[in-house]
This record gives C-alpha cells, sequence and structure tokens, in this order.
C-alpha cells in the first residue's frame, strides 16, 4: 500500500495512524514476530511513502502502547507478545463471497433445512452406513489395547500395507513403511508445508483449485503464485514461465479428478509439468482424495515421476465418512523419517480407532459394491443436473468423465458471488468461483456437487438469485 506525503498536521495524523495499523496488520498476520526487527525509520518511510517524522511518531506511540520496544543503538522490536493469529488478515480484505473459507463456514455451520450445492461432499445418506455400523460393532469386541492405547507413530501397519496395494494399482510404487497415517487429508497437506516450507517461501497451486490450499498457504505465511489450469490439467507453457520466473518451493495440485473442474490431468501435459519440476529442483504435492470415484484412472504424477520428488497424499472422508477423519502421505523414506518427528511433536501419535474402522469397511467385501453404486448413481445425477443447468443458461466449462462437480459458466453479465449471497438468503449454500480462484478470475463461474442437487428447490432459488 502506497501513502502519500502529508501536507497538513490533520493528514499528519492520519498518515501516522496509517503506519501504526501496516504494523499491527503485519503484527496479526505474524509476518512480524516476537523479537522481530522492524524496518528502520528511513526504509518503512520510504516503503509508505511517508515522512521519516511520521515514521518516528508512529513507532513512539506504538513503544508507548507497549507492542514495540526500542534499543538504543539497535532500532526497534516487536515486543514479546505477539498478537494471535487471524488468517482472515493474511492478505487483501476480500468480500466474503471470494474469501477461501467462505463455502467451508455456510456449509458446514448450515442448517439441517438448508441445501448445500456448494460443498464438496456427498449427503449422508450416499455413504455405506450399514458397513459402517457393522464395522462399529465388531471394533466393539476388539482387544483393550486398540480401544485404549496409543497407536504407532506410522499408523496402522495392516492399513498402510492395504494402502500400498491400493496405490499399486495406479503404478505408485510404496512401500509400507513410505506411508504415514494422518487424521486427515487437509492435515497431512498441513504438516507437508511445516516440513517443507518457511514464511515467504513461493508455493504455486493451480487456478482454479481446491480453496482450502490457499486457506492453509496463508496460514503458514507463503507467497501465493498460480497457473492457469484447464481441461487436461495446467498449462505448460505458463508452469514453465512461472516456474523459472518465481522458483517456487511447491507445488500442490489435485491428481486424478481436479477439484473443482472435474478434469483429469493428460500424460502429455503430466509429463511436462514433471520434466519442468525436476529441471527446477520444484516438489510436488498431489492431493488424490477422489481417487475412487474415476471410471478410468487417470495419470498420477507419484506413478510417472515416482516419490523421489513427488509426495502422494490421499484421505476416506468423500468416500466412506466425513466422520472418520484419516488421511495418510506417501514420500521418500527419509522424508517419513523426518515426518514421524513432525508427527510426534504436533499430534504424538496415532489413533488405532479410526484406521481400524476404515481397514474393517475396506476389506469386507462391500465398498467395491458401494462404490460401483456409487458411481453409477453420480453419473446419473451428472447428467441430470447437467440437463436443469443448461435450462438456466448454466454450461459446464468441463464435461468430466466422473466425480461429484461439474464447474460450470452463469450467463453473460451474472456475477457468481451477488448469485451466492442471494441464494444463501433463500436457505441454498453455493460455491461462487472466485472461491477457487487465486487470481479472481473467475467471477463469472461456480461449481456445483451434482450429488447435492436432487431437490428441485435448488434451482428454483438459482433461478431466483440470478435475477438482477
Amino acid at each position: 500500500m502506497t501513502f502519500q506525503n502529508s501536507q497538513s498536521p490533520a493528514s499528519e495524523g492520519t498518515l501516522v495512524s496509517q503506519v501504526m495499523k501496516a504494523i499491527r496488520d503485519r503484527i496479526a498476520a505474524r509476518s512480524l514476530l516476537s523479537g522481530d526487527r522492524l524496518p528502520s525509520i528511513r526504509a518503512f518511510a520510504k516503503q509508505m511513502d511517508v515522512s521519516n517524522s511520521t515514521v518516528v511518531e508512529a513507532y513512539d506511540r506504538l513503544v508507548a502502547e507497549g507492542i514495540i520496544q526500542s534499543r538504543r543503538g539497535s532500532g526497534f522490536y516487536v515486543t514479546g507478545h505477539t498478537a494471535p493469529l487471524s488468517i482472515a488478515q493474511i492478505g487483501p480484505k476480500l468480500d466474503r463471497a471470494i474469501d477461501p473459507f467462505w463455502v467451508s463456514r455456510q456449509s458446514l455451520d448450515a442448517r439441517s433445512d438448508m441445501l448445500k450445492p456448494g460443498c464438496g461432499w456427498l449427503p449422508a445418506d450416499w455413504m455405506p452406513e450399514a458397513s459402517i455400523r457393522r464395522a462399529l460393532r465388531n471394533l466393539s469386541r476388539a482387544d483393550d489395547a486398540v480401544l485404549t492405547e496409543y497407536g504407532t507413530p506410522l499408523g496402522l501397519a495392516p492399513l498402510r500395507q492395504l494402502l500400498s496395494q491400493r496405490m499399486g494399482h495406479y503404478g505408485i510404487d510404496a512401500a509400507p513403511d513410505q506411508i504415514i497415517l494422518t487424521k486427515s487429508g487437509t492435515q497431512a497437506i498441513d504438516m507437508l508445508c511445516r516440513f517443507l516450507i518457511e514464511p515467504g517461501d513461493t508455493v504455486l497451486i493451480d487456478d482454479p483449485c481446491y480453496f482450502n490450499f490457499q486457506a492453509l498457504l496463508r496460514a503458514h505465511r507463503a507467497k501465493i503464485i498460480s497457473v492457469p489450469f484447464g481441461p487436461n490439467g495446467p498449462n505448460p507453457d505458463a508452469f514453465a514461465d512461472i516456474v523459472e520466473r518465481e522458483r517456487p518451493r511447491l507445488y500442490i495440485t489435485s491428481s486424478g479428478l481436479h477439484n473443482p473442474t472435474g478434469a483429469a490431468l493428460s500424460p502429455h501435459v503430466a509429463h511436462r509439468i514433471l520434466t519442468i519440476a525436476d529441471q527446477n529442483d520444484l516438489i510436488v504435492i498431489e492431493d488424490d482424495i477422489f481417487a475412487d470415484f474415476e471410471n478410468i484412472a487417470a495419470p498420477r504424477l507419484a506413478a510417472l515421476g515416482g516419490l523421489a520428488r513427488v509426495i502422494h497424499v490421499g484421505s476416506f472422508s468423500k468416500t466412506l465418512s466425513a466422520s472418520l477423519r484419516c488421511g495418510y502421505i506417501a514420500a521418500k523414506p527419509d522424508w517419513i523419517e523426518e515426518l514421524i518427528d513432525l508427527k510426534i511433536a504436533t499430534g504424538f501419535s496415532s489413533s488405532n480407532l479410526v484406521p481400524e474402522l476404515i481397514l474393517s469397511v475396506l476389506k469386507d467385501g462391500t465398498y467395491r459394491k458401494h462404490m460401483d453404486g456409487l458411481r453409477a448413481r453420480l453419473a446419473r445425477s451428472m447428467t441430470k443436473t447437467a440437463s436443469r443447468l443448461k435450462s438456466l443458461g448454466i454450461t459446464p466449462v468441463v464435461t468430466p468423465d466422473a466425480g461429484l462437480f461439474l464447474w460450470c459458466k452463469l450467463p453473460d453479465g451474472i456475477d457468481a458471488s451477488r448469485t451466492a449471497h442471494h441464494a444463501l438468503g433463500d436457505g441454498v449454500v453455493l460455491a461462487p468461483g472466485n472461491v477457487f480462484s487465486p487470481s479472481l478470475a473467475a467471477d463469472n463461474l461456480m461449481r456445483f456437487n451434482v450429488a447435492q442437487c436432487d431437490n428441485p428447490r435448488v434451482f428454483e432459488v438459482l433461478e431466483r438469485a440470478m435475477r438482477p
């Protein structure tokens, strides 16, 4: 932010307040931590485009408030008590409809009578409830150690063995001791961010992308840049230019069925992305939580490039139960060893209960039938929802082969954020495009979860919400 030089005592006072606020915001966002040295008076005056005397007065007032302290001959430093982290203050203040937290907050807090075509999960009656109840009954008769003791840091060995076999079907070579269980897919990516990046590091994500990638990276104070994502994956030429120019530490993407577009990575694009990553020492995290929804498996970067540079992440919340929080990381052995230490430091150990429950459901013979039926049901809902949207002038950008999502263009002149706000007043939670777009280039786009679109009221409310 740039401020004009003061011209009067009144404007001088305003500028002092603005300088103070800039410092407070940096402390709240933790770009300045306890003990950090503030910019010199001259440097900060130049950065803020104000006079040196304005910065002097601002610093003196902050000292008086106890927020910073002066050290003779050394400069000004943040005092020992850092304000709590406020993720909302990291980055520009945006309208709530284009905040990465908007869809999650509205969907998770929604009343029971609200409809949620914007959320990212299946309705409760689409999940394998009978299998989960049967597994719970079996688990109640398990050994006392399963019910009461800590699990190993790596996580339940039989489940890791099964995951190793399942990843092998995609061509991913991950031994059981190269897999570590986490509390969720989100926690897996959070752990990897803790492990791999420092504040200020540059991280590359897709545009559009899963909105929580942005939220997580803000929490880790990373510099976020994005690459355009199309029907076959990230634009490889743009990817190469951005990587060469920005030198990112990480690239985080969705593999298999992309969220929100539903697109699948083509083999040609996958090979180019891996070549660019190898040439530029770029680490890739691929989030594969929608794997079991595919009819035909798309290329996996971890299969084509191995786990030397690619880290593979998954979970079970989309196909089994959002209440069964369990995810996993597959990575090269030396990274797994360090991730074990990080897991102990931040979460101590694994739970046995949820992994045992998931293992029971995956192995009881009903999961395959559940997924076969689920894919068929989603295909019918995809066709039905696309037809209903077309009648409103809403058209898919990509026609996905499978999955939950339709990434759609609204009629010309219709703003997705405004539409979502209006629909919320009528009890319908929508997912406006800019929630997913780091560049805010999707104001005419919207993601629809076809499994949550069975109620005709969704389309009645949507039609009203789009009216001028």
